[in-house]
């Protein structure tokens, strides 16, 4: 299992945007599983349905591209690199995520040419999934 400190030597996020706490890699490269305990101190909590407090969907695509980066980045030809945003595909939210809930991120690479991969993503909270999307990575 990574802590967060090991997590920030692979990808280079940083408070308050570090949407991991920790994360284990399944195969080498390939496949990771990420984790985020969500708290109502989180500073989206004060302006994002705050009658409700909701956690925004597009954070958690990208905690769970933050997982596929751990994965990606964690390949030896890649260490010290940045993987970035090259597109989201078929992403679908199927519940909510609120301050208490421990949020599951897993992303598989399921296809990698050269610097570029795709990973099917997935978030859940207590085994229900709470969203899915394909992503797409371009190393730089």
């Amino acid at each position: 299992m990574l802590n967060t400190k090991q997590i920030m030597e692979i990808i280079p996020h940083r408070y308050p945007f570090l949407l991991v706490d920790k994360a284990e890699l399944l195969e080498d490269g390939r496949a990771a599983v990420g984790y985020k305990n969500v708290t109502i101190n989180e500073p989206f909590f004060q302006g994002h349905f705050p009658q409700e407090p909701v956690m925004p969907g597009v954070l958690i695509v990208e905690a769970l591209a933050q997982v596929g980066a751990i994965a990606l980045l964690s390949q030896e030809a890649f260490k010290g690199k940045i993987a970035y945003f090259g597109g989201i595909k078929e992403a679908k939210f199927r519940g909510k995520v609120v301050p208490g809930d421990t949020l599951k991120l897993e992303c598989e690479i399921i296809k990698q040419k050269g610097p570029m991969g795709v990973g099917k993503a997935v978030a859940s909270v207590e085994g229900k999934k709470v969203c899915e999307a394909e992503l797409i990575f371009a190393i730089g």
